[in-house]
């Protein structure tokens, strides 16, 4: 409901509805106003509308260097440094002549919405300044960004917002510390300017991942990543590879499309399955589809929500999509096939806790006796499901117990690639070992590798202990009966994510 929204001559008369002050307006200036106010609300406060609104007269005028505030009629308008345009507001027509009728819609969808709180994300919008999009349409993609950005409530406390133009090279327009105010960021935003060029969408999500994210360039830590990739009509690079690098690196991404390829047009996308290969997770979320550029309010508070809501940032680094977890299965004649499966019951329960994909967490197994034996590694099963079912698959062995050749083997074959504060060991088994523990458990916790020790009925409490990580009494668990082990899968998931949370 502001100039910049509305306005397309030099003249209009403007129709505000009855609601207009149901929600306190942003004004900003005095009998001039900044064309950011809200048209209404700087009405009431001229004093030329009541509550009961009713038609205006709107001249456009220059922009200025400072915009002065004042309290009248019940509305304090704000100070504002600098503005590209303005206007100002009468209550004559009868000069007013051919001049368009512009009436705001009634709901006043986006001014009658609070801003969102409690958005604690460091989010980077990459907005396409292609030729696909053209000076007219990048205009009104400017003009949600700025309402994007109002409704997200950018502050200290908030989130951070930075930008990134899409082009023939990405282009960094301001970093997430640049504007920490809402009336500077938004000036920011009104001020970018049209490049043209190719839609290079996969060099802007590389940009983002390697160079715009780095703790030199604002990046709190701990604070969610997220980047939202608008885009009109499709890329013209490869978006997967980059993609793919902004996932591992921790960064939530979200694609927006407008203006999606008509059926003429699909010979000519090179990659027709962008944007599932392009988000953080192809489930629905992280895709936002908005017919066109016009009438576009209705989508900023549902995108900001998505932006923000924190559980269902799947790409954040966490422990439940980041750690490698090796089950170490002893396989000994003593444990016998019924108690057998209760263990695969108990460890099929831990890797339930776990987000497992091939850019999430990963599972692997090792089932031993005097010999050893790989059931699979860590990158054979890319999703849950199927690193269960494998996991209750594995045929029992029965043999011997040989539990420190077991681990180094373990070391060597499943954890391959160092991965300092992600590796971690759950070592199973219901006896005595016939050879030493403590030396290669000392040897693999060297590498960066975490053990939990999980002992039943007459495994000794000493090797227990030799085997697991320090805190000894945090990574030890024992029970005489294999019916109590599932008792141990939440205690064992919060172990390794409170380990990984002080490692990372």
């Amino acid at each position: 409901c502001s100039l910049d929204e509305y306005l397309k001559q030099d003249e209009v008369l403007v129709l505000c509805p009855p609601d207009c002050l149901q929600v306190r307006p942003s004004v900003f200036g005095s009998d001039v106003y900044a064309a950011i106010s809200s048209i209404c609300g700087a009405a009431v406060h001229r004093g030329i509308l009541g509550p009961s609104g009713g038609p205006v007269r709107l001249q456009k005028q220059q922009g200025r260097r400072s915009y002065v505030s004042s309290y009248a009629n019940g509305i304090h308008s704000q100070a504002l440094h600098q503005w590209t345009a303005s206007f100002h507001l009468s209550s004559e027509f009868r000069h007013f002549g051919d001049s368009p009728l512009i009436e705001i819609e009634t709901s006043l969808t986006f001014l009658q919405r609070p801003p969102l709180s409690d958005c604690q994300m460091d989010i980077a919008i990459i907005m396409d300044s292609s030729s696909n999009i053209g000076q007219r349409r990048f205009n009104l993609q400017k003009n949600f960004v700025t309402k994007l950005a109002a409704m997200l409530r950018v502050g200290p406390t908030g989130p951070h917002l930075g930008l990134i133009q899409t082009s023939d090279s990405p282009r960094t327009e301001f970093l997430l510390t640049n504007f920490t105010k809402p009336k500077e960021l938004l000036f920011a935003i009104k001020e970018l300017k049209y490049l043209g060029g190719d839609t290079n969408t996969g060099k802007a999500i590389m940009h983002a991942a390697e160079v715009f994210f780095t703790p030199g360039n604002g990046v709190r830590r701990g604070h969610p990543r997220v980047m939202m990739v608008l885009i009109d009509g499709w890329p013209s690079d490869d978006v997967e590879r980059a993609a793919m690098l902004a996932r591992e690196s921790g960064i939530n991404v979200f694609m927006v499309s407008v203006s999606k390829p008509a059926a003429e047009e699909l010979s000519m996308v090179q990659d027709k399955d962008f944007l599932k290969k392009a988000v953080c997770k192809d489930n629905g979320f992280f895709s936002y589809s908005i017919p066109s550029w016009f009438s576009n309010n209705k989508h900023v508070r549902p995108l900001a929500q998505r932006l923000c809501s924190l559980d269902d940032l799947l790409c954040s680094k966490t422990c439940y999509n980041s750690v490698n977890i090796g089950f170490l299965i002893d396989g000994s004649s003593s444990v016998g096939w019924q108690n057998f499966q209760l263990v695969l019951d108990f460890l099929a329960g831990i890797a339930q806790s776990f987000d497992i994909s091939d850019v999430g967490a990963h599972i692997g197994a090792v089932q031993f006796t005097y010999e050893q034996r790989v059931e699979f590694g860590l990158l054979d099963h890319s999703n849950k499901e199927d690193a269960v079912r494998a996991l209750r698959r594995i045929s029992y062995m029965n043999g011997g117990t040989a539990t420190g050749s077991a681990i180094s083997y373990a070391t060597q074959n499943l954890f391959r690639q160092a991965a300092r504060g992600r590796n971690y060991l759950i070592v199973i088994t219901d006896g005595q070992s016939y050879d030493d523990v403590q030396g290669p458990a000392m040897a693999a916790q060297r590498q960066g590798i975490t053990i939990f020790s999980v002992g039943v009925a007459w495994a000794p409490m000493k090797e227990l202990l030799d085997m697991a990580s320090e805190p000894k009494d945090k990574h030890t668990f024992f029970t005489r009966e294999f019916v109590n082990l599932s008792e141990f899968i939440q205690p064992l998931v919060r172990g390794i994510c409170q380990a990984f949370t002080e490692n990372n």
